[in-house]
């Protein structure tokens, strides 16, 4: 079984032997084991992937080296930071190819050029995974949201509700249940779970530590209530549940300057339904 490719560069002169080295440790390549006698020495560099390539006919007007990286204008800026403070060399600006990516160049001596690109494609070299769609359509929903704290419990519910009607969700498919505060929303959530009428449950509710001596009791409560009802119903529950130091914090968060942490939950919820049909449909296909 192929274990690594190492392809081995000839470097002519000592001084940019030195260089090349000084180069790729600036930008954070993990240093293999080198080696050093009487006639030469060696440096090996580790990278996470390597790709060997073999063409024919016309060569790609690409340089020898290619090294495939993210943040490419990152690399750059550390490129010119490093020459600047290690001598002459040309660097060419970022610029797009033939071939959906983006690209510079580093010519450190008249023999040896370097080139750093990043895809243009945001899927390339993603592992694949199976991941959930914003779709709502043909789910059911029930929010279960809390009488207490109503100023920023009602911000959150309309998040969620915002979040399930743009992604498809119909009005008839949305059951909202109240509850007197945070400590009660466990039994409803599990009560609807069981009920196996809906797809997934989105649990809202707001603590205030400045309100409450035993904050942290409930929260845990709270937290571990719902977390055993997703875990025992296998239906999704999603937590949107805040937990602030003061009234202001808690206004950030459901809706003035954090987002809308009830548009999230729903959105986490939509997922997930999505995720568990994919998952199902997988397993129903596989064959004992």
């Amino acid at each position: 079984m192929i274990k690594g490719i190492t392809l081995v560069s000839a470097v002519a002169e000592g001084a940019a032997f030195d260089r090349l080295n000084s180069l790729f440790t600036a930008l954070g390549f993990e240093q293999g084991k080198g080696w050093q006698d009487a006639q030469g020495r060696g440096a090996a560099f580790l990278a996470p992937t390597g790709n060997l390539e073999f063409v024919t006919g016309r060569p790609p007007a690409v340089p020898p080296v290619l090294v495939e990286v993210n943040q490419l204008d990152h690399i750059h800026t550390l490129v010119e930071k490093w020459l600047s403070e290690n001598g002459e060399a040309t660097v060419s600006a970022p610029g797009l190819t033939h071939w959906n990516s983006r690209l510079f160049t580093v010519q450190l001596t008249p023999e040896l050029t370097l080139g750093f690109w990043q895809s243009e494609n945001p899927l390339h070299n993603q592992p694949p995974a199976v991941e959930g769609d914003l779709s709502a359509a043909n789910m059911r929903f029930a929010i279960v949201t809390t009488r207490w704290n109503t100023v920023i419990t009602d911000r959150l519910l309309q998040g969620s509700l915002d979040a399930l009607h743009r992604s498809g969700a119909a009005k008839s498919d949305i059951e909202i249940v109240r509850v007197p505060g945070a400590w009660e929303v466990p039994s409803a959530a599990r009560t609807l779970a069981e009920s196996k009428k809906f797809d997934a449950i989105i649990t809202l509710g707001c603590l205030l530590r400045g309100e409450t001596a035993h904050y942290e009791a409930i929260y845990n409560e709270v937290a571990r209530g719902i977390g055993q009802s997703q875990q025992e119903t296998g239906i999704p529950h999603a937590f949107g549940v805040l937990t602030c130091e003061t009234l202001e914090q808690a206004l950030d968060r459901a809706g003035l300057k954090a987002g809308n942490k009830g548009f999230e939950a729903a959105i986490a919820a939509i997922e997930m339904v999505s995720i568990q049909r994919k998952l199902a449909a997988q397993i129903g296909q596989v064959k004992p």
